[in-house]
């Protein structure tokens, strides 16, 4: 059997650990053969796949990113987009795919699994708002990322008596804000889950300001206030149908310093929460991820995504773990507004 695996959307640490753990497992015990797809669904659209081996994955355990390269590139959204997929896997004798990759990724690999296309799904994303697994590889290691840098902001913070607004990643889900937002000893923390009225967000502030305290404010990309829309820069989409979020930060810390009169900054982590070496609990992860999910090719029980529960690795079909995204309970949100107050 030969297998391809690509790597889709945008890039989180583990993906190297899936596509190394995959191969090994994939050529050792199965004897299979293996190619890797360039850039997600772009490679399976322009035909452009290479060799995979396991001097191919040597070494490659630490490293963030994909040696396979990724886009945000919906199949579904281009010309013939569904034969050019197939006619690039017949072209190569590709018998199944192992596609790693989050929300919209997984999406479009649901549809071509109804279309008939044998593959199992890996679910990846910083954001862990992936449905039908406690947690996707990249969230820890991005948490952490976060975690230090509310830390490092504290001091400057405390410094010049400034209330400091961290943006984070999260579009639809406030998991990153929330846990690396309670870890940081963060003083307000604003979710996508949950639309936040500035004024309570402003008396907050003024009462860490009235102890002589410099407030630290976490808050998801993808949050919005009570009164108005959410707020972005960049009014373009993707392919999927997504703006390029960013904006709220910088808005947040302008209300800030206008109904407070303090002085307020941004700080916007961005892509720093996607890159580096993956924490060892997503080398971890990844890897029990790519081992079941060669085992489900090997049974040929396509159509599913592997997944974590409490500690075992199941699987979920895909139809079920791309129907919805996985949000933040209101239990914890409500944890954290009792615990400060």
């Amino acid at each position: 059997m030969k297998v391809g695996v690509l790597t889709g959307g945008g890039d989180c640490p583990g993906l190297n650990a899936v596509i190394r753990a995959v191969v090994r497992k994939g050529v050792q015990e199965y004897s299979f053969d293996f190619v890797g797809v360039r850039d997600g669904w772009l490679g399976l659209l322009k035909n452009d796949v290479v060799p995979l081996d396991i001097s191919s994955v040597r070494g490659i355990l630490p490293r963030g990113g994909t040696i396979l390269g990724s886009s945000r590139t919906n199949p579904f959204k281009h010309e013939e987009g569904l034969r050019r997929v197939r006619d690039t896997l017949a072209a190569h004798d590709v018998d199944a795919l192992v596609v790693i990759g989050g929300e919209d990724t997984l999406g479009a690999a649901t549809e071509l699994s109804r279309q008939g296309i044998n593959l199992v799904g890996v679910p990846k994303t910083i954001d862990n708002d992936v449905s039908g697994t406690d947690y996707t590889f990249g969230f820890d290691t991005a948490v952490g990322i976060a975690t230090e840098a509310i830390d490092r902001l504290h001091t400057t913070a405390e410094s010049h008596m400034r209330a400091l607004v961290v943006e984070v990643m999260g579009r639809h889900s406030g998991w990153i804000a929330l846990h690396a937002g309670i870890a940081g000893g963060a003083n307000v923390i604003l979710i996508p889950e949950r639309p936040f009225d500035i004024e309570q967000v402003c008396e907050q502030v003024k009462r860490r300001f009235q102890i002589n305290y410099a407030p630290i404010v976490v808050v998801a990309e993808g949050a919005a206030p009570k009164e108005g829309q959410m707020i972005v820069k960049d009014q373009s989409l993707d392919e999927f149908g997504h703006a390029r979020l960013s904006g709220i930060g910088e808005w947040l810390a302008q209300e800030i310093s206008a109904r407070t009169e303090k002085d307020a900054r941004t700080t916007v982590l961005g892509h720093i929460q996607r890159g580096g070496t993956p924490s060892p609990f997503d080398r971890w992860l990844a890897t029990r991820f790519g081992l079941h999910a060669i085992d489900a090719v090997k049974e040929g029980d396509f159509g599913c995504m592997v997944a974590l529960r409490s500690t075992r690795i199941v699987r979920v079909p895909l139809a079920e773990a791309t129907a919805e995204n996985k949000v933040v309970e209101p239990s914890l949100y409500d944890e954290f507004e009792a615990f400060y107050g």
